[in-house]
C-alpha cells in the first residue's frame, strides 16, 4: 500500500514522517521526494534559483518522480511493503500547477497530464491542513515556493486535488501541536491499513 503525506510548506508533514520513521521500522519503507539521488539533486538546485524556467522545472521534477518510482516505490510495493513518502504527486500537481498558472491554460491539468505515464495513485493520502500565513511563517519563506501568496495557490491546489478523489484524502488539522498532529496522522493509518500492516 502506498501511503502519501502531503500539505503546505510549514504544514508539519516532515516532522509527522520522521516521527513515523522512528517508531514503524518493519515492512514499511519511508521515502521522500524530491529524492537524494541525481534526478532530486538537479530539482533542489532548481528549487533554490529564483530565475528557473518553470516548464523546465517540471520535467526536472517528473524525470526525479519516474526515478523514484521505479527505483524506490515499485520494487517497495512488489515486497509487500507499506511505503510511506513525504511527498509525492499531489505536491506535483499543486505547487507546479500554482507555478504554471501564467504559463499554460489549465496549468494543473497539463501537469497531471504530464505526469500520468510515469506515476502510480497513492492509496491513502494524509493531507496536513494550514493556512498559507502560518505555512509560510513555519517554513520561513526560505525560497520561492514558501510565500504566503504561492502558498495560497497551492493549497486552492489541493483542494481541487481531494475534490477529484474524497475518498483517497485524510484531512488533518496542521495547527495543532506537533504531538496532536503526529497523533492523528498514527490514528488515520491504524485505520486506513490493514491490522498486520500497521501496529
Amino acid at each position: 500500500m502506498l501511503v502519501t503525506l502531503e500539505g503546505l510548506d510549514g504544514s508539519g508533514k516532515t516532522t509527522v514522517w520522521e516521527s513515523l520513521r522512528a517508531s514503524h521500522d518493519d515492512g514499511v519503507t519511508f521515502t521522500a521526494e524530491p529524492t537524494d539521488s541525481q534526478y532530486g539533486q538537479a530539482v533542489r538546485r532548481s528549487e533554490s534559483a529564483a530565475d528557473a524556467d518553470p516548464i523546465a522545472e517540471l520535467f526536472l521534477f517528473t524525470a526525479d518522480h519516474a526515478d523514484h518510482l521505479s527505483r524506490v516505490v515499485s520494487p517497495a510495493l512488489d515486497r509487500g511493503d507499506v511505503v510511506i513518502s513525504d511527498r509525492y504527486s499531489d505536491s506535483r500537481y499543486a505547487y507546479q500547477g500554482a507555478t504554471l498558472a501564467d504559463t499554460v491554460p489549465r496549468a494543473m491539468e497539463y501537469v497531471r497530464g504530464i505526469h500520468q505515464p510515469w506515476t502510480r495513485p497513492p492509496d491513502v493520502t494524509l493531507y496536513f491542513d494550514v493556512d498559507p500565513e502560518t505555512g509560510a511563517a513555519r517554513s520561513g519563506a526560505t525560497n520561492k515556493f514558501e510565500t504566503a501568496a504561492f502558498l495560497a495557490d497551492v493549497r486552492a491546489n489541493y483542494e481541487q486535488l481531494i475534490d477529484y478523489t474524497p475518498e483517497r484524502f485524510v484531512r488533518i488539522d496542521a495547527t495543532q501541536s506537533p504531538e496532536a498532529v503526529i497523533a492523528d496522522a498514527e490514528a488515520a493509518l491504524a485505520d486506513a491499513l490493514p491490522d498486520d500492516a500497521w501496529a
